[in-house]
């Protein structure tokens, strides 16, 4: 994954992008402008004016890119942002991450504990099924000879 400048930079490329599109999209698409009521065969073939649809679309494209470009921007290190004070922040990061740790394996610990248990139960339970079928077959075995 790309650093954040150059995350920064590929949304604001885009943004160029989407701007130079949604530009040249509205002048293809624009009403020509009559001069002296001359009407050119070129004029007359054309479709309905699309510019609606495209304006929308444009406006969102270019609205989400600038929103994307404000997040980029305001997750760049602040001025205030000395080697220091990142470094406390890197070290705070980790001792978080090694409590996150510690409680892990303890979850992981006691749903290790909690599984042999229900294993051992439902192996008695397995157990006292087998015992109390081969104790009813026992009894009927011997009526029916």
């Amino acid at each position: 994954m790309a650093d954040r400048l150059t995350q920064l930079q590929d949304a604001v490329n885009s943004l160029a992008d989407q701007f130079c599109n949604a530009i040249g999209v509205l002048q293809q698409c624009a009403p020509p402008a009559s001069f002296s009521n001359i009407q050119t065969a070129i004029n007359k073939d054309q479709p309905a004016n699309p510019t609606e649809e495209y304006a929308q679309l444009f406006a969102a494209l270019i609205a989400r890119t600038a929103k994307d470009v404000d997040v980029l921007i305001d997750s760049l290190p602040s001025e205030e942002s000395t080697a220091a004070l990142q470094a406390a922040s890197l070290r705070q990061l980790e001792e978080d991450n090694h409590e996150a740790a510690a409680r892990l394996e303890e979850v992981v610990y006691r749903g290790d504990m909690l599984l042999e248990k229900i294993q051992s139960a439902l192996a008695d339970i397995a157990q006292s099924q087998l015992r109390t079928r081969n104790g009813a077959l026992s009894q009927t075995s011997p009526a029916e000879s």
